[in-house]
């Protein structure tokens, strides 16, 4: 995979925050993982650093995308789901949940959040939307689901069931203590959201001795760390909700597409997708 160099304005001005190229991010790095070209030497640095200790991240950040995927499709087709809250948004790429949702509810909203500077300049790929619907972009941090609850409430109905996605993004949260900051942001999430809501939770856990490896190394790098958890971790922040089946598991057992190509059963990561009773 090659990235191309992205450039950001000389001036960067109140709505282009500037962008440290000289530390490598996860969303580009992520973004170099699934073939994108909004990314720097130094992530494609990183990215490749990784992966030579790691070689299963290129497997693990696809079948993520594909997750995704099988995810907003059940959401907006068997569950009837009609609002998607999509926090950790990452950077756009094919098939994001606007995307995908609207292709099975044309009159779905999705509000997407994110705090990098690099998605918030590319905001504006992820705000088209069919005529029916609506898409809008949230500036927020992860660990202050009130201002997000608060502006995600300008474009959603809180009175009405809402799909809240968290995609590769609870890893930010440090775990060193336990999990209960992580537990308490779903937590304060889903409680402002009304019976009916869907949580739908992928991330990295802690059963792959390559994975761990290579997470340690990129820890020490200088980048915003990343926190791998226990797969019981990740089952626990479901508690109070209706798993649906097949309940939380590698996600490429989550409900599989018929595929003609072999993916690897457990690359690491885990999934699942629960129902606010």
């Amino acid at each position: 995979m090659t990235g191309s160099d992205i450039t950001p304005p000389d001036d960067p001005g109140p709505e282009h925050p500037k962008i440290d190229t000289t530390v490598p991010h996860s969303a580009r790095i992520w973004n170099y993982w699934l073939g994108g070209k909004d990314n720097y030497p130094v992530d494609r640095a990183a990215g490749e650093a990784f992966r030579q200790v790691y070689p299963g991240i290129t497997d693990l950040a696809r079948g993520s995308r594909y997750f995704l995927g099988r995810v907003v499709r059940f959401l907006a087709g068997e569950a009837g789901i009609r609002q998607f809250l999509d926090v950790g948004t990452g950077l756009p790429t094919v098939d994001n949940t606007h995307e995908i949702a609207q292709r099975a509810a044309p009159e779905s909203r999705i509000v997407y959040v994110d705090n990098d500077p690099l998605v918030l300049m590319h905001a504006n790929a992820l705000l088209t939307s069919s005529p029916e619907g609506v898409t809008s972009y949230i500036e927020a941090d992860l660990r202050d689901p009130g201002t997000i609850i608060r502006e995600a409430a300008q474009t959603l109905d809180l009175g009405r069931p809402v799909a809240l996605l968290l995609m590769q993004i609870l890893g930010h949260i440090d775990n060193a203590g336990g999990d209960e900051e992580a537990r308490s942001i779903v937590r304060r999430l889903m409680d402002a959201l009304p019976p009916g809501s869907y949580l739908a939770i992928n991330d990295s856990t802690d059963t792959n001795p390559a994975n761990v490896e290579a997470t340690r190394r990129y820890n020490e790098g200088g980048s915003a760390p990343y926190h791998l958890r226990r797969p019981e971790q990740i089952a626990r922040l479901f508690e109070g909700l209706e798993l649906v089946e097949p309940g939380v598991v590698p996600i490429n057992e989550w409900r599989p597409d018929p595929s003609p190509f072999e993916t690897p059963s457990d690359e690491g990561v885990l999934g699942g997708v629960a129902r606010k009773p």
